[in-house]
Order: C-alpha cells, then structure tokens, then sequence
C-alpha cells in the first residue's frame, strides 16, 4: 500500500493505494467517527460488483448501512438527481454525522460530494474510487460539482473528503476503454509536473494497459502525489496554481459539451492537450518533437488526438462559459516542455480554431 497526504490544515486526509483496501475501509473509517450509520451512493453496475464488499467492511464495524442507487452516466449529474438524492436521505433521518461513501467512478464521487457538501450545510464524504479516472483524479482535491445544461461541472462547491481508499483490484474489472480514460489524466499530470513520470509511462504503457498490479499502484500514487502537491499549495484554486490541473480541459470541456457527452472525459482531454500543445507551437513556446512524443503517448494510451467533426461554433460557446474565464480573457494552460506548463490568456481567436482543425501530417 502506498499512502499520500493532501496537507490542508484542518481539512487534510490521505489517500491511500492498494489492493485488497476496499476490504480495509470500514475499519479505516471506524477511525476517523463514532458514527452508527452511513450512506453509500452507488450505480447498478457498481453494486453489482462491490456492494457486498463494502457491507462485509463496514457493517462488523458497527455501521448501519442506507444504499442509494443513481443511474449510470453523466446526463445523471445534475441538480434535479442531487435533489433526489436529498429527498432519500431525509426520509432515511440521515443526520449531520452520518457519513456519505461514494461508491464508483468520478460522476458517483462528484454527484456524492456535492450532495455530502450542501445536505444539512455538509456531512463526512469518504472516497472509495473504483475507475482509474477518478483513483489518479476526481476522488482527490475537494472539487464537487454537477452539469447544468450542456455545461460541464457548472454548479458546485470546494468539500474535502475525510479520506480516500483506491482499491487498485477495482481496475482489473474495468473495460480496456475505462482505463483509456484515466491514462488521459496521467498524461496530463506529468505533463505539468513530472517529467520522469512521463518517461515512467512510454516505458510502462503496455503493462499499465493491461493492469500490472505493481506498475498500476506505482503509477496512481505518483499521479495522486502530482495532483496533492498542487492542492496543498492552491486549495479553492484562488492563487492561480491550481490552474495548471487543467491542462486539456479548456478545449476539452467543450469538446465533451459539444458531443453531448458521447465523448468520453479522457478523450476530450487527450484531444485537448494535443489542441493546446499546437496552440503553444503556433506561439513559439513549445516544439513540433515534443507534440510526436506526446501523441505517439496517447495512441499508445488507446486515446485520440484529433477533435472529430463536432459544431465548431458550439465549442466556441462553450469556451465562453469556462471556469477559468477572467475578465473576459480565458486562461490557456499551455506546454512548455513535457513536464512543465504556463498561462496564457493571450491565446488568439484563431490560434483556437488552428488547433481544433489542424491534421498535420508530419506531426504522426
């Protein structure tokens, strides 16, 4: 087992890295509260697979559990299900100390957490990621949010949760397109701060594909590391350091708006940072060379590069409403060298629309 700390004063937790742990979690959070009872928010295919695992840990514990079940899919992170969600809980007499488990992948953990956020004004979360995505990613840095409209992750809050516990034997039951889909954020994490990891993944890719145990857990610690050394610097992400997170995410976003979801989180991530690396060469700042390692890195990932045919004028909208708009100016988090990255908000109209076109043979 590996363990990470996220360092946040009062609001700090680890997450912790292994096999078997999903065994481990009702002792783990016996722990940390004299609760009596506890809440797991789950999907179907989730519980099929672990809802007896998680009641053989926790109930010898002590808890009595209450298990809500959502459906699958991101048109189910809304505001109208958290609000089913609080109608359940409240005819269950769920009290401010009764703690909320999120069983599943990051749409059950941001739909978990933003309603263990706002029900009785915050109750304990605890984090038991079952997707590689939301292991290296969504579990970790006390973001919650659900969709509004089209608009990814528009309504939500900053709630942390008392710890997370990534059983990696999860991923072996995952679908090949599922790992695919965190390798993205992997990617992205030594991109901004590792290049050793990034060497680590063009060397290790074939066995993190195939879920080596050992390369897998070494491989969501470092990216879990990456990611907390971030948030204890920039917690509610207000001193502009948290930004670098969002490398792909920009274009990214849209791209997931614009396909009504059809496309998956880690390929719109993986399309955006190959969009925003040619946005940094249009600006000089970063070369052709390091564009081929990166995308000959997300083929071998099982990911796409290029943006499909997708209304053109609808991702631009949807630019528009982006998080990291400030005064009016987007901010671009752009490569600089694998392992590093800047913020522009000087990131033309048609520098965007370069990238999102480009085809460039000799980049392949």
């Amino acid at each position: 087992m590996k363990t990470v700390k996220i360092n946040l004063g009062r609001h700090s937790y680890e997450v912790r890295i292994g096999q078997g742990l999903m065994r481990l979690a009702g002792d783990w959070l016996r722990a940390l509260t004299p609760a009596g009872r506890a809440v797991v928010i789950t999907n179907p295919s989730v519980a099929g697979k672990y809802l007896e695992t998680v009641k053989l840990s926790f109930i010898p514990q002590g808890f009595q559990l209450t298990v809500l079940i959502v459906p699958d899919g991101e048109e189910h992170k809304t505001l109208n299900t958290a609000g089913k969600l609080y109608g359940q809980l409240a005819d269950a007499y769920i009290e401010r100390s009764t703690p909320i488990i999120s069983l599943g992948g990051g749409v059950i953990g941001d739909l978990a957490g933003f309603v263990a956020a706002t029900y009785m004004r915050g109750v304990p979360l605890v984090h038991l990621p079952t997707t590689l995505l939301a292991q290296v990613d969504s579990s970790i840095g006390g973001k919650t949010a659900v969709d509004h409209g089209h608009i990814k992750n528009s309504i939500g809050v900053f709630y942390h949760p008392l710890i997370v516990i990534a059983d990696t034997d999860t991923l072996q039951t995952l679908p090949r397109g599922e790992i695919s889909n965190g390798l993205a954020e992997i990617i992205k994490s030594a991109m901004i701060d590792d290049a050793g990891l990034f060497k680590y993944l063009e060397k290790n890719m074939d066995a993190l594909r195939s879920c080596d145990p050992t390369i897998l857990e070494e491989t969501v610690a470092r990216t879990a590391a990456i990611k907390a050394k971030i948030v204890s610097r920039d917690e509610k992400d207000d001193k502009g350091i948290r930004n670098i997170l969002n490398f792909g995410h920009t274009i990214g976003h849209a791209v997931e708006s614009a396909s009504h979801f059809k496309i998956k989180h880690g390929q719109a991530v993986a399309m955006g940072m190959v969009a925003a690396a040619r946005i940094a060469i249009q600006m000089g700042k970063f070369s052709k060379k390091e564009l081929i390692r990166l995308k000959k890195l997300i083929h071998r990932a099982g990911l796409p590069v290029d943006i499909p045919a997708l209304d053109i004028a609808y991702i631009i909208k949807t630019m528009e409403h982006d998080k990291k708009i400030i005064d009016g100016k987007t901010r671009f988090i752009l490569p600089e060298a694998i392992g590093r990255v800047f913020i522009s908000e000087d990131v033309s109209m048609q520098m965007i629309l370069q990238a999102i076109e480009s085809r460039d043979e000799e980049e392949a």
